[in-house]
Formats: C-alpha cells, sequence, structure tokens
C-alpha cells in the first residue's frame, strides 16, 4: 500500500501522557541533555535509577526524538538570520523545493497556512550568501515570489519546551467589563 503519510503522527510505543514528573525531568534534559542520571535525580527528586527507567520510557515514547548539541551561530560564521517566505503555484511542498534542504544554511522547513506557502528559517555568513540562496529559490520550479526578514536582534530562541500553560491571562479589553454582549471590546468614547 503506498500511501502518503506525511501529516500522519507516529503512534507513540507507550501512549501514556506525560505526567508532572516527565516533564520536570524533560525540563532538565532541555537545558542540559549531558546531566547524568544522578544529576537528573537530584533535580527532580528521584533516585537515578528511577530518573534513568523514566528516559528510557521517554525515548521509547517518542517524547524524547533525539539528542543535539546547539551550535552558537558565530561559531560557525553564519550570523545572519533570515525567514524567508516562498510563494508557490499550486501546493509548496513539491521535491523540486524540498530540495532547498541539502543547503545546511536552511535550518527549517515548515507549510504554514495564511499569505505564503512555505516559511524557511534560514541561516547564512552573510547578505551575499542570502541572496545566492534566494537565487537557488527562484531557480526552484513554481516559486513565484519570495519575503525575507532578517533578524536584527533575537531576545529568545529555544527548542521545545515541555511546559503548558494551564490558564492564559486574560487580555486587558476583555478584563472588567470592558466586553460588551457578543463578546467583542467596548468601544470607548474618544
Amino acid at each position: 500500500m503506498n500511501q502518503k503519510t506525511d501529516g500522519v503522527r507516529r503512534k507513540r510505543s507507550d501512549s501514556r501522557e506525560l505526567d508532572p514528573m516527565d516533564r520536570k525531568l524533560l525540563g532538565v534534559l532541555v537545558e542540559d541533555a549531558t546531566a547524568s542520571y544522578a544529576e537528573l535525580g537530584e533535580r527532580v527528586g528521584l533516585s537515578p535509577p528511577a530518573a534513568h527507567e523514566r528516559v528510557k520510557r521517554l525515548r521509547r515514547s517518542g517524547a524524547i526524538k533525539r539528542v543535539a548539541a546547539l551550535i552558537d551561530p558565530e561559531a560557525t560564521g553564519k550570523t545572519l538570520l533570515a525567514f524567508v517566505h516562498v510563494d508557490t503555484t499550486g501546493w509548496g511542498k513539491t521535491p523540486a523545493l524540498m530540495a532547498i534542504q541539502e543547503h545546511p544554511e536552511v535550518e527549517e522547513i515548515h507549510s504554514v497556512a495564511g499569505d505564503t506557502c512555505m516559511l524557511l528559517k534560514v541561516r547564512t555568513e552573510n547578505t551575499h550568501a542570502l541572496e545566492h540562496l534566494l537565487a537557488r529559490l527562484y531557480d526552484t520550479p513554481g516559486v513565484k515570489a519570495t519575503r525575507s526578514y532578517v533578524v536584527l536582534s533575537t531576545y529568545l530562541e529555544r527548542p521545545a519546551q515541555p511546559g503548558v500553560t494551564k490558564d492564559w491571562p486574560k487580555p486587558t479589553w476583555a478584563q472588567d467589563g470592558a466586553v460588551e454582549s457578543g463578546g467583542l471590546p467596548r468601544q470607548v468614547p474618544g
């Protein structure tokens, strides 16, 4: 059976939900994946063997996909970070467009909803390298336009976090009578 399964999530072999202890362990591992089981256990309140068993289960379940090093971009000379919106004719995820991943400057490729088809996160040595990458994109069949956003400063860049926000604060406009019946913000006379 030759079915495309791009949108199907892999079923975890251990289907139980993450509990608070799992989330604590993942939080420590996101900060430092080289922590020993003794250190992990100490930081979350488990014995080293219990921490080891939980980490093994998290790996088996797919909650921990892999362990990787986070490299300082300055060490590689790739200090220009940009996000590139790619507009295509038809569906964006074609083999020709996905081939852009052969370039190590391309860090992420996302199919997105909105006014563009694909979103790329790229990191290059300079504007000339970005220009060459954009030229390569324009040579791709089906690419009709790009919009590039060069990052000036980064205030937060991190991997997926294990925590979940349970109670989002109400927006200012939704507090204490600022909302009319029907859920719309009340117009303040000016």
